[in-house]
C-alpha cells in the first residue's frame, strides 16, 4: 500500500443512537472524493440494542464480552457484503467518552477484523489526538471540508449532525486544505436525539418520536428550556466535545411533563443548543446542511429553521447522504491516514497541532 491512488474504501459507523451499523464505500486519495459507491445497513436486534445501552459508560477492563461480540458480529456481516473495497475504516462503538479524565472508549477490535473480513482495517482514530491535547472528537471535519470542495462551495457553510448527540462543522471552503488556519472550527453543540429516543423508550416503547408527530402535539416548557440553556457547556469556546451522557439531567427536567410536552420540550433543548453552537462560529454560515436522524424529524427542522437566520437544508438536498455520511467520513480518514495525512487539528478537536490518527492492521492470511 505504499503506493497510493484514488481507491475504493469502506467506512463504518455504529453511532450512539444504536439502531445498527452503517457501511459506505468512497473511490478516494485521502484529499480528494472521486466518487461515492456502495451503501449497507444492519440493524440491530432490539435485545442487542439493550445490550449495548447497558453498556454505554463503561470502559476497558469491565465485562464487555457480550457487547464486542455484537459489534463485532454485525461489522463482519456487514463488510462481507461490500464487493469491491480494498480498504476499511472500522470506527467502533463508542461507549464513553472522557477527553478531559480517562479518555474515550470505542467498543472493538480492528485486528480481528481485518483477519475475519481478509482487508486492512484502519481503527483507533482518536487515541493520537487525545494524546496530543486534543478532545479526540469531533472526526469527521475533515471530511465535511472534503465534501465542500466536491460541492463546489464558494461561502462559508456549516455542517449539522443530529444523531444521538448534535456536532456542527463551519467551513471556509476558500482555504486550500482543512488543516489550513481559520479552515474549519467543529465541536459538540449538546443532546440532540437520544433524550428524545431515550423519553419515547421509556414512555412509549417506541424507538424515536416519527416525524415529531409527537412533539408538534405538545407544548414546550419555557422554564425546562431555560435551565438547559444555563448549563456551563455552552460557555465554553469550542472546540469542545461531549460525552452522550453529558446532560443526564434532562428527564428530570421533563419527568412532570405530559408525554407530548415532554417530546416537545427535548427538541426544542436540540434545536437551543444549535443555536447557542452557532454563536460560537466564526461567522453566521451561508446555509447549514442537516445529517443524521434528526434530518427526517419535519417538526425538530421546521423549528430549527425558525430560530436560524440563514437556510436550514437536508443534506440530501444537494446530492450527499445523511444517513452514511459518518461511516463515509470514516472511509475517508481511513485514506488519509495510511498516507500518514493529517486527521484532526486545533480548529476540530483543539489538538495542538494538526496530527494523524488510526492504527493500519492487516489480515493474517
Amino acid at each position: 500500500m505504499n503506493q497510493f491512488y484514488p481507491k475504493w474504501v469502506a467506512g463504518t459507523m455504529s453511532g450512539t443512537s444504536l439502531d445498527g451499523v452503517e457501511a459506505a464505500t468512497l473511490l478516494t486519495d485521502g484529499n480528494k472524493i472521486y466518487d461515492f459507491g456502495e451503501k449497507r445497513y444492519q440493524a440491530y436486534s432490539v435485545i442487542e440494542r439493550e445490550i449495548l445501552h447497558k453498556a454505554l459508560g463503561k470502559w476497558p477492563g469491565d465485562d464487555l464480552t457480550e457487547a464486542e461480540e455484537i459489534v463485532q458480529t454485525a461489522h463482519i456481516g456487514i463488510l462481507d457484503k461490500i464487493a469491491n473495497a480494498e480498504l476499511a475504516g472500522f470506527h467502533g462503538q463508542t461507549l464513553a467518552h472522557d477527553p478531559k479524565g480517562l479518555g474515550t472508549h470505542q467498543l472493538g477490535n480492528g485486528k480481528a477484523l481485518a483477519d475475519l473480513v481478509g482487508l486492512p482495517v484502519v481503527w483507533d482514530f482518536r487515541a493520537n489526538d487525545l494524546k496530543n491535547g486534543g478532545e479526540g472528537a469531533p472526526l469527521a471535519p475533515f471530511f465535511h471540508f472534503a465534501c465542500a470542495k466536491w460541492m463546489g462551495a464558494n461561502k462559508p457553510l456549516a455542517f449539522l449532525n443530529l444523531g444521538g448527540v448534535g456536532n456542527i462543522t463551519w467551513i471556509d471552503p476558500e482555504r486550500e486544505q482543512p488543516d489550513d488556519e481559520g479552515a474549519l472550527l467543529a465541536f459538540d453543540t449538546g443532546p440532540a436525539n437520544a433524550p428524545i429516543n431515550d423519553l419515547l423508550k421509556a414512555r412509549a416503547n417506541r424507538d424515536y418520536d416519527h416525524n415529531g408527530d409527537l412533539a408538534s402535539a405538545g407544548n414546550v416548557n419555557r422554564k425546562a428550556v431555560a435551565k438547559f440553556s444555563a448549563d456551563p457547556y455552552f460557555e465554553l469556546s469550542p472546540p469542545k466535545s461531549l460525552d452522550r451522557d453529558h446532560f443526564s439531567y434532562l428527564p428530570s427536567l421533563v419527568s412532570d411533563l405530559e408525554t407530548a410536552d415532554a417530546a416537545a420540550t427535548l427538541t426544542a433543548i436540540c434545536c437551543h443548543a444549535v443555536l447557542r453552537g452557532i454563536g460560537h462560529c466564526p461567522s453566521l454560515p451561508s446555509r447549514i446542511l442537516v445529517a443524521g436522524g434528526g434530518r427526517n424529524n419535519a417538526f425538530l427542522m421546521s423549528m430549527l429553521s425558525s430560530m436560524m437566520d440563514v437556510p436550514v437544508i437536508r443534506i440530501d438536498d444537494v446530492n450527499l447522504d445523511g444517513d452514511y455520511l459518518e461511516a463515509q467520513a470514516f472511509a475517508f480518514l481511513a485514506a488519509r491516514s495510511i498516507r500518514g495525512m493529517t486527521i484532526s487539528c486545533p480548529g476540530t478537536t483543539g489538538v495542538k497541532k494538526a496530527v494523524t490518527g488510526g492504527i493500519l492492521s492487516t489480515p493474517d492470511s
